[in-house]
């Protein structure tokens, strides 16, 4: 039995990859001179599909596909490959996460929601080792035949993002593979460096904890292409008239993404009891529920003003589990569907 048949007797039928997920592998083969239109006929794809963004695939097609692509290619490293193209086409997305975070710590927050972006293929969660910090990946499916490619694809892009976050920069310390050494390691030591083990337990990247405090570079890129406002000032006319709530919906704001907002949680952030928040936001005749909406509903405006961001990336960036979610949201706030809007 082949390692893809193997896989798909375990995998879950709602499991699923966006299209871009799918673009980067054959993106990454078609550099070395193979035929893209080959690897889709042989799954079952169309160029057609692959380029609606927001698409989403079966995640066995995203294993059969990466199977294919590694037999034609030849080449042990494809997921290297892929990983920083998905590095590269994600950098839209990347900076908007940037503009709510100061610190690598915060951005720590939001490292498992953003893996989720690439599909139901695995999660990373972070750990704390002595003077180091963990990221570690874990695939859905550990045993498919594909771990190599997959848990490349996943580090390579992560390993990329993280030491491109903050002022200093934040290189990987050691990496450890799941998988036994290849016979060649040259490009993984150029990614990862020279201190890496294989045969582990788990797939994993390490960092310096000092790190954790290294500050975020600041962008402008949250100004829109229609030069609408910044994030920071999209609340700016209730700074000087209500300061409290002016501070409740940015703290909202840098923790959607995380997608766990709950009035317990920003309370505690905000160093006040649940009970407490709750009279205030009264005593101004509204409540939580009606705050987050009126923040996520003018987020979402501002999001879809620019055209580099897929409304499932403005989805997860507004805290919501899908794009369904969001976009019926969405229609109770302007009557028709995010694409519409944008459309229109």
């Amino acid at each position: 039995m082949s390692p893809t048949a193997h896989a798909e007797q375990h995998i879950n039928p709602n499991w699923s990859v966006p299209a871009p997920a799918l673009e980067a592998i054959l993106q990454a083969v078609e550099g070395k001179g193979i035929s893209r239109q080959r690897l889709m006929g042989e799954v079952g794809l169309t160029q057609d599909q692959i380029s609606i963004p927001d698409r989403r695939f079966p995640v066995v097609v995203y294993y059969k596909l990466y199977q294919l692509a590694g037999e034609l290619s030849a080449d042990p490293d494809l997921g290297l490959s892929v990983g920083r193209i998905m590095y590269l086409r994600g950098l839209n997305l990347q900076l908007y996460v940037c503009s709510l975070c100061n610190s690598f710590r915060q951005y720590l927050n939001l490292i498992p929601s953003t893996v989720k972006m690439r599909g139901d293929i695995g999660k990373i969660t972070a750990h704390r080792e002595t003077n180091l910090v963990e990221l570690r990946w874990e695939p859905l499916l550990p045993s498919s035949g594909l771990k190599r490619y997959y848990s490349d694809e996943v580090l390579s892009a992560s390993a990329a993002i993280i030491n491109s976050l903050c002022v200093l920069p934040v290189p990987v310390v050691k990496a450890t593979f799941t998988y036994p050494q290849p016979r060649d390691s040259a490009q993984l030591e150029a990614i990862f460096g020279r201190s890496i083990a294989y045969n582990q337990s788990y797939s994993s990247l390490f960092f310096d904890v000092a790190a954790l405090d290294y500050q975020i570079v600041k962008q402008d890129y949250q100004q829109g292409p229609d030069l609408s406002k910044p994030f920071s000032e999209l609340f700016e006319d209730e700074q000087a008239a209500d300061e409290f709530l002016s501070n409740l919906k940015s703290l909202m704001m840098r923790r959607l993404p995380e997608g766990e907002v709950n009035i317990d949680n920003l309370a505690g952030q905000m160093n006040i009891s649940r009970r407490t928040l709750q009279r205030r936001l009264s005593e101004r005749d509204t409540n939580f529920l009606q705050v987050l909406q009126e923040v996520r509903s003018r987020m979402a405006l501002r999001y879809l003003s620019d055209d580099r961001l897929g409304i499932t990336e403005i989805a997860f960036l507004l805290g919501y589990a899908d794009q369904g979610s969001f976009s019926s949201a969405f229609k109770s706030w302007q009557g028709m569907s995010p694409r519409d809007f944008r459309r229109k």
